[in-house]
């Protein structure tokens, strides 16, 4: 077979994925489009009649802090605020390093006191249990390092309610955000688990833990960030809901029925991707068990959180989000095409194999492929150019598919200026930011291929 044939069937499986990536993503905007706008039909009632029910299911909030003292007592005076009629925060202390422990001690009055408590699940040693003085609702555990799903793990152990809700120690939930979100446990009683939707903090203004101005980011990753955010939480995710594939909910803001997640052996301690790797499993279980189930997501815009702003943060995390992804689906590959997979099985874990998983390989070798075959003539510019404008005009049109959706929804950004700002960030992303994402998707594919060493990484906050 001659270098030009080679050339030419590479191009076209080349064309090929990339239009399939794209058709992928355009689905789940449409599908998306469609629940969000049952949510909007149904939000005025929902509005009306939230905060009168009297039939909400109390709640345990948990939150797992690594050196966090930037971040931590905003996050809690956040959760002070909710306008939800019971629950309680577990903050848990999985061994920090800096003064995290310091900062809630003082802050909220705690104190030690003895705890008994049902250990359904193993974790690391428990140092100490904290009570606050001034606020009978905060709990604290102070424990040896043992990584977010550890940490995870401890909170379940001590809560006492029937669903609990996992936040990061950098979120902040506006305060009807619980409500939206046990209304689905309220509607559907085979709902498992519900994640909310997380926008960008940075750029916000914040007080007594509250965002009152929301508004985005001069920093330009944070930028960046917000139009991948506006794709993955408003419109990707929301997409699979129809079909009950969504095989992740956020670990920033996401509640579970507690015994469904004891039942599957809580968070594993084996993966950095534990928010990911507990729905696939949950869905496995469920699956493979024939036991009727739903996992849910929310389109209101219910949750911040504080975005990386320097390279080096940003690629620790997307390494981090890699590598969680590819233990994910490896720790659950029987599930595919399994039997009794149903949409999971056979539909969204496959795509997600496909596309997110090995998609940065396929990535990563065009642009090699492309520009080594230009650089040595076997490409013609021409071709070039079809391939640039190809893999740029694509993610470009997905891109302002996305924030023309958000401006006729829920127009978070109120300014005039926002959706030009946005228009930029999202031909920015495609013009180096992307292609950098590439490579750090394909470090997280090589730390998992070869089990370099785990652990929550290392990122860099402003405390915004």
């Amino acid at each position: 077979m001659s270098l030009s044939i080679l050339v030419l069937i590479f191009q076209i499986n080349y064309f090929f994925y990339f239009v399939g990536i794209n058709l992928y993503y355009l689905f789940l905007n449409i599908s998306a489009l469609f629940v969000i706008n049952k949510h909007m039909e149904e939000k005025p009632l929902f509005n009306k009649l939230k905060n009168y029910s009297g039939f909400e299911l109390p709640v345990s909030v948990i939150v797992p802090a690594y050196n966090e003292e930037k971040t931590i007592v905003q996050t809690v005076l956040a959760l002070l605020q909710l306008k939800y009629p019971e629950y309680e925060i577990i903050i848990v202390n999985d061994g920090s390093k800096d003064e995290t422990l310091q900062v809630l001690i003082e802050r909220f009055s705690l104190v030690p006191y003895p705890e008994s408590y049902k250990r359904s699940l193993e974790t690391q040693h428990i140092y100490n249990f904290y009570s606050s003085t001034t606020h009978p609702n905060i709990k604290v555990i102070d424990k040896e390092n043992g990584g977010k799903s550890d940490a995870l793990n401890a909170g379940i152990n001590l809560s006492k309610y029937p669903l609990f809700c996992c936040i990061d120690a950098d979120s902040i939930l506006s305060t009807d955000s619980m409500n939206f979100v046990v209304s689905k446990f309220l509607d559907d009683p085979l709902t498992i688990a519900c994640g909310g939707t997380i926008r960008i903090a940075n750029g916000c203004k914040v007080v007594n833990g509250q965002v009152v101005e929301v508004a985005l980011s001069k920093n330009i990753l944070a930028l960046i960030q917000t139009i991948e955010y506006l794709r993955a939480f408003l419109f990707g995710r929301l997409g699979w809901v129809p079909l009950n594939g969504l095989l992740i909910v956020s670990g920033s803001f996401s509640v579970f029925k507690k015994q469904a997640v004891i039942k599957v052996g809580g968070y594993s301690t084996g993966t950095i991707g534990e928010d990911m790797e507990l729905i696939v499993r949950l869905h496995h279980y469920h699956r493979t068990n024939s036991i009727p189930y739903n996992i849910a997501a929310i389109p209101e815009p219910i949750a911040f959180t504080e975005a990386p702003e320097d390279l080096s943060s940003l690629r620790n995390q997307r390494i981090r989000w890699q590598r969680g992804l590819s233990e994910s689906l490896s720790k659950n590959i029987d599930l595919l095409l399994h039997p009794k997979g149903g949409t999971v099985g056979w539909i969204s874990f496959p795509i997600t194999l496909f596309f997110e998983w090995f998609g940065p390989v396929i990535e990563f070798s065009g642009y090699i492929f492309f520009l080594l075959g230009y650089y040595l003539g076997i490409i013609s510019t021409e071709a070039l150019v079809a391939f640039l404008i190809l893999s740029v005009g694509f993610s470009l049109f997905i891109s302002i598919i996305t924030i023309i959706l958000e401006e006729i929804s829920f127009k978070v950004y109120p300014r005039a200026m926002s959706i030009f700002y946005l228009l930029f960030a999202a031909l920015l992303e495609n013009l180096g930011f992307r292609q950098i994402n590439t490579l750090w998707r394909l470090e997280g594919i090589f730390s998992w291929l070869f089990r370099t060493r785990r652990g929550w990484g290392t990122i860099r906050r402003r405390g915004v």
